[in-house]
């Protein structure tokens, strides 16, 4: 760095945008090192894991529900000394030797800034989804089973997650139809045992939703393609977990990207605009699991201790 780049020159040392498990741990690591940290997130405190009902493969806590999870890192971050702003991140550049995040309060300086915004969950883009989001289809299991209770629901997907909210649905609601594609899982936590001790659960492999049906009071079924043929199955609900799209529209034209749009970075979770780093769900090579975000958080969070204790030498030694 040369001297406009000096740490004192800027608002924060770090700027940690998301406060999900990755940009919570980043948080917190970066502000034990000793960083004037800022940790920026427009809603709360655990991104997409506070709507996940169970976690069962978090260090340290092995078994906890999201909606505590989140609070919980938020804790042993601002107790370390990092600082939260209830800010949506609006923008992104770098002048005058400083990382800048544009936010609907102004503007804040940094040295480096740790992306951790995370995923959006992707929708089927299928004809009629669009329409009955929130009158029918969720993404939400422990937040919108609750209004489904005697009715029958349909959950899309085949991994972890799909199926952890099928568990969490069954319970709760009359009949749940879990819809995939595949032959066969990809869950890797054990799911389908669960699965199989509840007999209001049934699985259509092989087959897809194709639209989504509904009327003025809300959603009312959905059309399945599968071997047999076509179907329409009467559900009033539909939970759709397919996968994630990473948020990543803050750094258009900053970084590199791989062909699923998520931030290519080094072994040091640094993109190729020098002091901006990556953890998480939007970079690439991520597993997608919380173990690894919170790896990620941590391993972004030294990675950008050491660019700041360069800066500051290099700062030192041309004042010498």
């Amino acid at each position: 760095m040369n001297g406009g780049d000096a740490v004192t020159a800027a608002d924060h040392d770090i700027i940690v945008i998301g406060a999900g498990v990755a940009g919570l741990t980043a948080a917190r690591v970066a502000a034990e090192g000793g960083a004037r940290v800022l940790l920026m997130e427009r809603l709360g405190a655990g991104g997409q894991v506070s709507t996940v009902d169970r976690i069962g493969n978090f260090p340290g806590h092995p078994e906890i529900g999201g909606y505590e999870l989140g609070p919980l890192l938020q804790d042993a971050a601002e107790a370390a000394g990092a600082g939260m702003a209830l800010a949506e991140a609006t923008g992104l550049s770098r002048s005058g030797g400083l990382w800048r995040v544009q936010n609907d309060a102004g503007e804040m300086s940094a040295n480096c800034v740790i992306l951790a915004c995370g995923s959006t969950r992707k929708p089927l883009g299928v004809p009629g989804e669009a329409a009955f989001v929130g009158r029918g289809v969720s993404h939400c299991a422990s937040c919108d089973g609750g209004f489904f209770r005697g009715k029958r629901v349909v959950v899309v997907g085949g991994g972890d997650s799909a199926l952890d909210e099928a568990l969490v649905l069954a319970p709760m609601v009359d009949e749940v139809v879990l819809v995939h594609r595949g032959t066969t899982f990809d869950a890797t936590q054990g799911q389908e045992t669960d699965l199989q001790a509840r007999p209001n659960v049934r699985t259509l492999f092989q087959t897809e939703v194709t639209a989504v049906e509904g009327d003025d009071t809300g959603m009312t079924g959905v059309m399945l393609h599968g071997a047999s043929g076509t179907q329409l199955l009467p559900a009033a609900g539909l939970f759709v977990y397919i996968g994630l799209a990473p948020n990543t529209g803050l750094v258009e034209g900053l970084v590199d990207k791989d062909s699923d749009g998520r931030v290519m970075v080094s072994d040091r979770l640094e993109s190729r605009a020098a002091g901006l780093f990556a953890a998480g769900d939007l970079r690439h090579g991520t597993r997608a699991m919380l173990d690894g975000a919170a790896a990620d958080g941590a391993l972004a969070a030294r990675s950008a201790l050491e660019r700041l204790h360069k800066g500051k030498t290099a700062g030192s030694e041309e004042e010498t």
